[in-house]
């Protein structure tokens, strides 16, 4: 008798409690870009690609993100959030540099020991072989 009442209970619960994404994707735009739009319109265009001025703005709307999902027992991150990031990425950032964001390689001062110490560490044990190796004469 428990199992028949269990069962449709369990067929019903995903139903009631699954994430309603098309209402996640409309509070996404109405609440969290919005408050995106506005932290980005108090910053100069200018400072839309400089990491240290967007980050806090770029920070709160992730969170945002996050927020809205646990609050509607949906994923995070999901498909709504990958369209929505792309979204702000294609309006704000599509004009940043990628060189800004790369890797560099440290300055010679610092690389030039790194490089040249086992090179000359490398010649000089080389050095001491074959000496050693021509002094064969009273060694054993």
């Amino acid at each position: 008798q428990q199992r028949t009442t269990v069962l449709p209970m369990a067929q019903l619960l995903p139903s009631i409690s699954a994430c309603n994404h098309g209402f996640y994707r409309e509070m996404l735009s109405d609440y969290c870009m919005i408050k995106f739009h506005k932290g980005m319109a108090s910053l100069d265009r200018r400072l839309w690609c400089n990491w240290p001025d967007t980050m806090d703005i770029y920070e709160d709307v992730t969170n945002c993100t996050f927020h809205v999902a646990l609050f509607m027992d949906c994923f995070w991150p999901n498909r709504e959030v990958d369209r929505f990031f792309t979204d702000i990425h294609r309006d704000y950032f599509h004009d940043c540099a990628l060189t800004g964001r790369l890797l560099h390689d440290p300055p010679t001062s610092i690389l030039a020991p790194f490089i040249g110490i086992p090179v000359l560490v490398t010649l000089l044990m080389t050095a001491l072989v074959v000496w050693r190796s021509k002094r064969t004469e009273g060694v054993l």
